[in-house]
């Protein structure tokens, strides 16, 4: 029995290894949180002078994008840091964590866990306030229809 947990705990340690090598190809990345924060395009970029109503349809689109992939990347940083925890508390024994990692452990969890009912509050709303597409594609199909007659 002894030897399967040491082979489970050496293959933790593999896997640790190759989740440390993921999260450096990632910051190292264009897909990196830091990088991903550093290029924006600003409204300006897109003319200015006149109303341009579909500049600005993109330009907020492209703001609810960039956000979103920002917010992922920071939670997947988090993430990976709990599993990073998780396996050096089952490399060491639970008991034998620092205090401060259990601490940082138990505060990324809490800031998960709250990221994650917000996003799903926000998906909730967002869906209660769209309209309901097929009955206007049909009322709009039928419409153009009668006028191109």
């Amino acid at each position: 029995m002894a030897s399967n947990l040491e082979l489970g705990v050496g293959e933790l340690k593999k896997f640790r290894d190759k989740v440390d090598g993921v999260i450096t190809e990632l910051e190292a990345s264009a897909g990196g949180a830091s990088k991903l924060g550093q290029n924006r395009v600003t409204r300006a970029s897109l003319g200015t002078g006149m109303a341009f109503a579909e500049a600005d349809g993109f330009f907020t689109e492209y703001e609810r994008v960039h956000s979103s992939l920002v917010a992922l990347s920071k939670s997947l940083s988090g993430q990976i840091e709990l599993l990073q925890i998780g396996v050096h508390a089952a490399d060491v024994g639970y008991s034998n964590v620092e205090e401060d990692q259990r601490r940082r452990f138990h505060d990324i969890r809490a800031r998960l866990s709250e990221e994650r009912a917000e996003a799903i509050k926000r998906e909730e709303e967002a869906r209660s306030k769209k309209p309901t597409q097929p009955a206007q594609e049909s009322q709009n199909s039928g419409t153009v229809a009668k006028n191109m007659r």
